[in-house]
């Protein structure tokens, strides 16, 4: 399998467990985070040893779907991608923008 799509198919497992869990928003970004930052740690690890790299888009999708704070974590942890431009913009965008979204959600949630 490919290990992109292995990524995606580990995505989906946390978006369907999270369904299932209590505080399912909470949990997907728990969920979400701790993804991204071990595909960050594996995509260091690829691209020392010359192996079949991780593309900066799905590094870009999983911060942006929420797994951002385990993306900053992961780029301070391993430093990786932390000089590397345009991803650099797009990753601020893309957290900016989830930022954005959420605070549009809590805002339009009936408590």
């Amino acid at each position: 399998m490919n290990p992109n799509h292995f990524c995606y198919l580990l995505l989906a497992v946390a978006a369907t467990g999270s369904l299932f869990l209590p505080h399912p928003l909470v949990t997907w970004f728990l969920l979400a985070s701790m993804l991204t930052l071990i595909i960050y740690g594996v995509d260091k690890m690829a691209a020392r040893k010359a192996w079949y790299r991780v593309p900066e888009s799905t590094l870009l999708i999983f911060g942006f779907v929420g797994g951002w704070p385990g993306a900053i974590l992961g780029q301070q942890i391993f430093r990786h991608k932390t000089q590397k431009q345009p991803f650099k913009t797009w990753f601020i965008i893309s957290v900016i923008v989830n930022i954005v979204v959420l605070v549009m959600l809590y805002r339009s949630y009936p408590w």
